[in-house]
């Protein structure tokens, strides 16, 4: 699992986006919106994390129980497949 190619994680007045570029921009209309435990998420992908890398940065980062990290994994996990941004 990987983030596809074109994609860039920028903050815009104080708000996480995630935007198309270059050919992205014709499957992909308009933007996602990421919280900070997102950001924090998509960075680790994009450094070449799996989803045992997102799960440990996620318990590190933030004081939550191993299965609710399990769960906002997948969830994050989810809406990356549905905006299209997740290679698998």
């Amino acid at each position: 699992m990987k983030l596809k190619e074109n994609f860039v994680l920028r903050e815009v007045a104080d708000t996480w986006v995630v935007l198309p570029l270059g050919e992205a921009t014709l499957d992909f209309n308009g933007m996602l919106s990421l919280n900070e435990s997102g950001a924090m998420l998509w960075r680790v992908l994009e450094h070449g994390g799996n989803r045992q890398a997102l799960l440990d940065a996620l318990t590190a980062e933030y004081d939550v129980a191993q299965d609710e990290a399990q769960a906002d994994v997948e969830s994050f996990l989810q809406k990356l497949r549905q905006a299209g941004c997740l290679a698998e």
